[in-house]
């Protein structure tokens, strides 16, 4: 196999699983493979071989079995698409990880494996990064979406180490919208695994076992990824493409974000909050954020939580607090891109505090860091972006990162600053 590009120094070659039947979408088509579905004037597939060939990945492998034929006949060797593609063909139905075991001969270094059936617009550059900079085994990309309640959901740390994977039928209680995308950076490690090519799940039976080694990560993206599981989503996604929205979301573009303030902006005030109990989103916030969510801007929290400096929450109950936020936004289509949390407080005399919190930072609203530091992970235009909270600390903060500001207050809601912005847009 030839060598595919230089990314962060390593040559990367992109194996995209093209095998399955997509027995939810045959109603629409079943005379052709579901990554031969047409959307937008062309094959998914297509679309996926396109958004790599951009970023110079053009050392390509498709697992194919299903009408395979209507595969090959397309692409051939791929050089008319400005790609070289190698092809692994599945004699009989492998699943969606069993065709990796005839990998162990065409890959040596840490590849991307993708799903066949997706739409999507990534910065392959920062992904891989990541996996790098983490000696990671296998990074999943992962995201928010808008029906988390029927997906599977990944449970990371801070750093983005997986420590638990739900699948939609799994019992759960309050979770976060971290939905695995279906792309992934596997090391050639994982395919130890593969003893012979028989039929194998990769989410059960290599991903989620590999986890309690401590080296599968999850990569948090805003990034535009959608699957091709029903004709509405087809119709949403040919909008998207038509509109931009796809491609604008690729973070080597400049985003666009709406900032939001936590407590008496999406939730209900209650003073300093500390129990779980005491959180409830106000009337209309989700269907607000849902509004900011379809209008390309980015939705992200910034909070100053003084509660963990003053002793009276911890994080994993701050963080259980966020899940519910996370939860109930996420039953009613809406989600937030990022959560990002000041716990300083500079006052001292407090039972139980921690010493350790007790400074004088840069991030603490009305200082500007928490915008600073989505800026930096989100590639953030603060100047086109906009800061709505309830207080005169989130103003001052919004205008010191050098965005617009909104506040909500007596006569301005939430939803009411959310449709100022969004017409100003206009």
């Amino acid at each position: 196999m030839k060598n595919g590009p230089c990314v962060d120094g390593k040559s990367v070659t992109a194996v995209i699983m093209a095998g399955g039947k997509g027995t939810r979408i045959a109603a629409l088509n079943s005379t052709i493979p579901k990554p031969m579905l047409p959307v937008a004037g062309k094959p998914v597939l297509e679309h996926e071989i396109e958004c790599l060939r951009r970023q110079e990945i053009t050392d390509i492998v498709l697992t194919v079995g299903h009408m395979a034929e209507r595969i090959t006949e397309h692409f051939g060797d791929g050089s008319r698409f400005g790609v070289h593609i190698d092809y692994i063909r599945e004699e009989m139905p492998l699943g969606t990880g069993g065709a990796l075991y005839y990998l162990k001969e065409k890959v040596q270094d840490d590849f991307l494996l993708l799903n066949g059936d997706l739409i999507f617009d990534v910065d392959f550059h920062r992904l891989l990064a990541f996996h790098k900079d983490r000696q990671a085994d296998a990074t999943l990309l992962v995201h928010p979406n808008d029906h988390p309640y029927d997906s599977g959901v990944i449970i990371a740390n801070e750093d983005g180490r997986v420590d638990g994977w739900l699948t939609k039928e799994d019992e759960r209680g309050w979770y976060s919208n971290c939905v695995n995308a279906g792309i992934h950076v596997l090391s050639p490690r994982m395919l130890d695994q593969l003893t012979e090519p028989r039929k194998t799940d990769l989410d059960r039976d290599i991903l989620r076992p590999s986890i309690p080694a401590g080296k599968i990560y999850a990569y948090r993206s805003p990034e535009y990824v959608k699957d091709m599981g029903t004709p509405e989503r087809i119709r949403e996604v040919e909008r998207d493409i038509e509109t931009g929205r796809v491609r604008s979301r690729n973070l080597s573009r400049r985003q666009k974000a709406i900032f939001l303030d936590r407590d008496g902006t999406i939730n209900k005030y209650v003073g300093f909050l500390r129990s779980i109990d005491d959180f409830a989103l106000i009337d209309g916030a989700a269907e607000v954020i849902r509004a900011i969510n379809r209008s390309g801007y980015l939705a992200v929290v910034v909070t100053n939580q003084p509660v963990i400096a003053r002793g009276e929450v911890s994080w994993e109950e701050l963080r259980e607090i966020h899940r519910k936020m996370e939860t109930l936004l996420g039953r009613k289509g809406a989600y937030v891109d990022g959560i990002f949390i000041c716990p300083h407080h500079p006052d001292k005399g407090f039972p139980g505090e921690r010493p350790e919190y007790k400074i004088v930072c840069d991030c603490r609203k009305p200082k500007p860091g928490l915008l600073l530091q989505a800026a930096e992970q989100y590639n953030i235009d603060l100047s086109a972006s906009w800061m709505i909270g309830d207080s005169a600390n989130d103003m001052a903060a919004g205008k010191a990162a050098g965005c617009q500001t909104v506040q909500v207050c007596d006569g301005m809601s939430l939803g009411d600053a959310v449709q100022y912005v969004l017409q100003s847009a206009l």
